[in-house]
């Protein structure tokens, strides 16, 4: 076993996302789009986010604009979604209701 992350089944994602029902699926992704208050606010979550990110050994891919953040989610390792995911996707939430 080589400890990777393994991909989750279609029942699994539908399951995980009614936890989060912030997040979208998008093909083999997961998505949410957050409003900040301000732009130092959008910046401060993503600052929390990238450290949590660093700690998970897990990265997001994030667009700004402005006070609009769009995350994406996947294993780009594995080719879709796995665990790690949906824990970052819990992990930005938090990370959204404290700094939003």
């Amino acid at each position: 076993m080589s400890g990777r992350p393994a991909l989750l089944t279609e029942d699994e994602i539908t399951a995980a996302l009614t936890a989060l029902p912030d997040w979208t699926r998008e093909g083999d992704s997961i998505t949410r789009t957050v409003e900040a208050s301000s732009f130092p606010a959008a910046i401060r979550i993503v600052d929390s986010i990238a450290v949590t990110s660093e700690q998970m050994d897990h990265h997001p891919d994030i667009d700004i604009r402005w006070r609009t953040l769009r995350f994406v989610l996947l294993t780009h390792s594995e080719g879709g979604l796995t665990s790690l995911d949906f824990a970052l996707a819990g992990r930005i939430d938090e990370a959204v209701r404290a700094g939003a």
